[in-house]
């Protein structure tokens, strides 16, 4: 979030001064999250897009006001510490109003930004893919559309997206509605497109096939880090919110040598803004098209059981079928950070889930132990089929051999009599592709 120096000689390339405030509104608040927990939360949020946070602070609100919120003395309170300690951004951590964020804007005579705004900042940033990009502009012209306010560009000149965090001196623009309008019109459209051409690469994955095992789970449960330790591979994987915005995916051997496609997908994050949902959806439908879901959580995170409820509840906004629910396994992330006497008694628990595994992706500990299960789990998915395959037709029976797990194999005079675990769409698509039935006893 740095800046150039510019012709006034102000220095940009000094990080914006920023404080972190967290409203505790306990009237009001259906969170089984402290306090502390969620002001720890917003302040990683705010180091995310790299501010200079000079303090985070929770502060109790019995009587929201409309207005603004927050009561009179504290407003008061912070002008006198925005203005002594050069404060350009304010961080709200609560859905505000447009008449809120404004009149505390006018009163502060600072940026103010709330949950939503924040967490748009920061999938802006990290947006890499054209996909990406698309989604998050979209995202953020449906959030603007609806406060008029301002729109912050300074961001812009770093990422070519439309950011709300501006420089020093810049002033309120009144944006045309008719114009947002459009504009989103034409980014809905540029999305259906990238759907129509995601859908493609579905369909020519089902023809493969490969199983699909999707990673999901609150952000920074270290999903990205398991899916290197699995791959290979050298995916962004860093201790940040949100590290990973764009899905990325790479074929994985199984201990039979079965192949899979390992899918990392966006972390999830408590009161996630409806807008970055729904822009969304066509990258989270990946998760759909999972064969199994792979519940990645951080059980040395305090709020690790709050977490898991808003993954759940993600899951349940994508309408998943009941199979792919069935077909999930708990990793229970990041155990080389756990107290030893912690680390036995969930090794105990997960012993009584065959779908619950302790893991640490940074030392690999539970890996091997990972993809059994997840074999395990495509197994149980797959029917017996019994084919006879002419001698004349080794394809076949290579196909068979590296798309399902052989039981039994017999050389008869004519050809070769198998017996396989296989799943249903790929028994169909052995007899479509090579003319072979099964037999019936």
């Amino acid at each position: 979030m740095g800046s150039q120096q510019n012709d006034g000689g102000v220095d940009r390339d000094k990080k914006v001064r920023a404080i972190v405030l967290h409203p505790e509104l306990k009237k009001f608040s259906t969170s089984s999250r402290s306090a502390e927990a969620r002001l720890e939360e917003a302040y990683g949020l705010a180091l995310a897009i790299d501010l200079d946070i000079v303090l985070h602070e929770i502060i109790k609100v019995s009587r929201p006001k409309p207005s603004t919120l927050l009561g009179s003395g504290i407003i008061d309170k912070f002008h006198e510490y925005i203005h002594d300690n050069e404060i350009e951004v304010v961080i709200v951590d609560t859905a505000l109003t447009p008449v809120q964020q404004r009149n505390l804007e006018n009163s502060w005579e600072a940026k103010v930004i709330d949950r939503t705004g924040l967490i748009l900042e920061i999938f802006g940033e990290r947006a890499r893919t054209k996909e990406g990009k698309l989604q998050v502009d979209l995202a953020q012209l449906s959030y603007q559309r609806s406060r008029l306010v301002r729109s912050w560009t300074h961001l812009e000149r770093q990422r070519g997206g439309a950011g709300f965090m501006g420089g020093p001196g810049e002033r309120q623009l009144e944006i045309d509605r008719r114009l947002i309008d459009e504009r989103i019109v034409r980014l809905k459209s540029d999305l259906e497109l990238v759907k129509k051409t995601r859908e493609l690469h579905r369909s020519a994955r089902r023809k493969v096939p490969f199983p699909i095992v999707s990673l999901v789970g609150y952000t920074n449960a270290g999903k990205s880090t398991l899916f290197n330790r699995l791959t290979q591979s050298d995916v962004f994987a860093e201790n940040l919110l949100f590290a990973t915005l764009d899905p990325t995916m790479r074929r994985v051997n199984l201990p039979s040598g079965r192949e899979i496609i390992l899918s990392d997908t966006v972390g999830f994050i408590s009161e996630l803004p409806t807008d970055l949902i729904a822009s969304f959806r066509a990258t989270l439908e990946e998760v759909r098209e999972a064969n199994v879901l792979v519940h990645v959580r951080d059980v040395s995170h305090e709020d690790t059981d709050a977490q898991k409820e808003d993954v759940k509840s993600v899951l349940k906004d994508l309408d998943l079928d009941r199979d792919i629910q069935d077909n999930m396994i708990e990793v229970w992330n990041k155990s080389d950070l756990l107290p030893e006497e912690i680390k036995s008694s969930l090794e105990i628990q997960s012993g009584h889930n065959q779908n619950t595994l302790l893991c640490s992706a940074i030392t690999g500990e539970g890996c091997d132990e990972f993809l059994a299960i997840v074999e395990q789990l495509l197994d149980a998915q797959n029917l017996v089929y019994e084919f006879e395959v002419p001698y004349s037709d080794g394809a076949a029976l290579s196909w068979l051999h590296d798309h399902g797990n052989v039981l039994e194999q017999k050389h008869h005079e004519d050809g070769v009599w198998i017996s396989i675990s296989i799943s249903q769409a790929d028994a169909d698509k052995f007899s479509s592709k090579f003319g072979i039935l099964p037999d019936v006893d």
